[in-house]
């Protein structure tokens, strides 16, 4: 099957779970460089992929582009700033327990929700980004899904395709994550998926540990914020399984 058709969400994301599995060399050949949108998004999103490529000794670059400060907008206790060091911290300790050499995990410090799509900060991050790309001679570019619904998830996602632009020669793929909790009965216009599965069973309770690192995001830090947020078990139970999804993009 192949072209565009009208799927309902819960249809398309039940064959993203059905995509032929494929070790990570042919999934994403050389050095990745990964964009979270936020701290966790690299853990929740690519976790088992870090895992496993610094076991077959190819660590990515892991770049989170936001500084996390939109969590918990109405505590008191925990203002922008100290949020902010909270969750680099907790994103810092996620990356070790992954694996991943300090030096390469970058934090660009943009402003929680208000990741750019245009202008001056947008085209200066994407040529910052290039320049990690080419640095570290990366063949692979991870953004997250286009439909992932939130505004920094697509955001970093163009980022992504404004960077494939630039240097043609990276594979582009996509790595869902609040797209795997779209409501069932919607429709999205998307041509069939195309991509694969990483079995990340060998890191799977590494992942859940890594996950875990992000204290502020499960509930366990933050107190004043009645309605801050919380990772919520529909997310959870997506996410933390054998296989990560990766599609071309």
């Amino acid at each position: 099957m192949a072209g565009r058709q009208i799927m309902k969400n819960g249809e398309l994301i039940s064959e993203l779970f059905r995509l032929p599995v494929r070790n990570i060399e042919e999934i994403a050949p050389g050095t990745a460089l990964i964009l979270a949108p936020h701290p966790d998004d690299e853990s929740l999103g690519c976790g088992g992929f870090i895992a496993e490529a610094v076991a077959r000794g190819s660590p990515p670059v892991v770049v989170i582009v936001s500084d996390g400060s939109g969590s918990h907008p109405a505590s008191r206790e925990w203002p922008e700033e100290r949020l902010t060091q909270q969750r680099e911290k907790e994103a810092r300790e996620a990356a070790r327990i992954l694996g991943l050499p300090p030096e390469r995990l970058y934090f660009l410090g943009l402003r929680d929700t208000a990741v750019p799509t245009e202008g001056p900060e947008f085209r200066i991050t994407v040529d910052r980004l290039a320049e990690l790309a080419l640095h570290y001679d990366c063949n692979t570019l991870l953004v997250p899904w286009r439909h992932d619904p939130h505004c920094d998830h697509e955001a970093v996602w163009l980022m992504g395709k404004v960077l494939k632009a630039m240097l043609p020669h990276l594979r582009l793929l996509a790595y869902p994550v609040w797209g795997l909790t779209l409501p069932s009965d919607g429709v999205l216009d998307q041509p069939f998926p195309a991509g694969w599965r990483l079995d990340i069973g060998a890191h799977l309770a590494t992942k859940r540990h890594a996950v875990e690192a992000h204290e502020s995001q499960r509930g366990l830090v933050i107190q004043d914020d009645p309605d801050g947020f919380v990772m919520p078990e529909n997310l959870l139970e997506k996410i933390i399984q054998t296989y990560e999804i990766y599609l071309l993009s």
